[in-house]
């Protein structure tokens, strides 16, 4: 009875087994579809532009700040006491205004002690002068001793001496009186009045300066170049190329670069400490908006205009050290491709070495793929993140 029951059991066990072996058989190719079709996994949509290719200069840029060409303390070349101000604080001046008078009283009264003593050294002059010449003709009649006739000679050179004296005294009087009145040396922006009406002034490098003057109608802008963008460009453009090295300045408040200008003038050392030498740009500030001691971002181009490959910033993805850019193929696959960048260029990122001109990078979406995977991409512009800068005088050829 044992035996039989278990011989039962194993047979009913074999038919369940036999008839769901049969239903997997019947149903498996269907069930296998559908796992497989929920396996699979969707496109991903994205967003990708073609890459930019344009004509650009290759431009370094640095931190500097604007100086005055001409910086004049004004200081009175007399003293005396201080009788007017004939400027507004902070006026623009031409050379030549008078700025500030000193009292010129004093100063008259000896232009005409000097003028009188002057007359009198002329009368002195012509007497011994008439008094030589007839000492010649008496001397010549043998009528008056050597002696004598030497003591009518020094006479007659003492007193040419002494009117030559009493011009230049007279000179200098005149000099003095006109120091009364000061004058601008340059054209330019004055300061405030540091000295007012009714203060005694003095002559002398030492003294208080009464007022500052700096010029506007042009301005410098001084800053350092790394060893080697002078090596490079710099030195080049000093050693016979003068303007071929573009250089542009903008403000702190500006997007772009506003003034186009010319390198003026190069250190003539390397500061070894950091490794950068001393430039000096030159730039028209016709309406004065340029003022010393400002912030200037300047940049000078590098060598000649050339073909670039420029995309958004945001299609730039990092992978520990290296940058890298989805590029889509023919079957709208995304490729991992390692790029080298480049510098800024009006929004855009120059690629230097990774890409080609009309591939198609993924610029939106980078996050939500793997490299290999496909995607459903829309083509959107390759679009500036910022606005486009200001234009510069100079026709921009980046």
């Amino acid at each position: 009875m044992v035996s039989r029951n278990r011989i039962t059991t194993l047979v009913v066990f074999a038919a369940v087994l036999a008839t769901g072996g049969g239903y997997a058989l019947t149903r498996g190719p269907a069930g296998g579809n559908v796992a497989m079709a929920q396996g699979a996994p969707a496109a991903t949509p994205v967003e990708v532009a073609e890459v930019v290719t344009k004509t650009i200069v290759d431009w370094q840029r640095y931190s500097g700040r604007l100086e005055a060409i001409d910086r004049v303390d004004i200081r009175p070349l007399v003293s005396g006491t201080l009788t007017a101000v004939h400027f507004q604080d902070g006026s623009i001046v031409k050379k030549g205004d008078l700025l500030f008078t000193i009292d010129p009283r004093p100063y008259v009264a000896e232009v005409d002690r000097a003028a009188a003593a002057l007359t009198a050294a002329k009368a002195r002059a012509s007497y011994t002068a008439t008094d030589l010449a007839r000492g010649q003709r008496l001397l010549t009649d043998n009528a008056i001793a050597r002696r004598d006739f030497e003591e009518k000679q020094n006479a007659s050179r003492e007193a040419a001496a002494n009117l030559q004296g009493a011009q230049a005294a007279l000179d200098s009087a005149k000099l003095n009186l006109g120091y009364t009145r000061i004058e601008a040396p340059v054209a330019g922006r004055v300061s405030r009045a540091e000295v007012t009406v009714g203060n005694v002034v003095s002559a002398g490098a030492a003294s208080v300066p009464l007022t500052r003057l700096v010029s506007v109608a042009k301005m410098y802008a001084s800053f350092d170049v790394d060893e080697q963008t002078f090596l490079k460009y710099v030195n080049p453009a000093r050693n016979g190329r003068a303007g071929s090295v573009p250089v542009e300045l903008g403000l702190a408040n500006e997007d772009g670069y506003s003034r186009t200008g010319f390198v003026q003038s190069v250190d003539n050392r390397l500061d070894t400490t950091s490794g950068t030498i001393r430039v000096r740009a030159e730039f028209d500030n016709a309406d004065g908006s340029l003022l010393p001691g400002l912030y200037a971002r300047v940049r000078l181009g590098g060598g000649d205009p050339r073909s670039a490959v420029l995309i958004d910033e945001r299609a730039i993805g990092t992978d520990q050290d290296k940058r890298y850019v989805l590029v889509l193929d023919d079957k709208n696959h995304a490729i991992y491709r390692q790029v080298k960048l480049g510098a800024n260029q009006e929004g855009l990122r120059v690629i230097d070495t990774g890409l080609a001109a009309g591939e198609r990078i993924v610029v939106n979406g980078l996050q939500r793929i793997r490299p290999g995977a496909a995607v459903a991409p829309t083509l959107v512009p390759m679009v500036v993140a910022k606005a486009a800068p200001v234009k510069t005088a100079a026709a921009d050829l980046k």
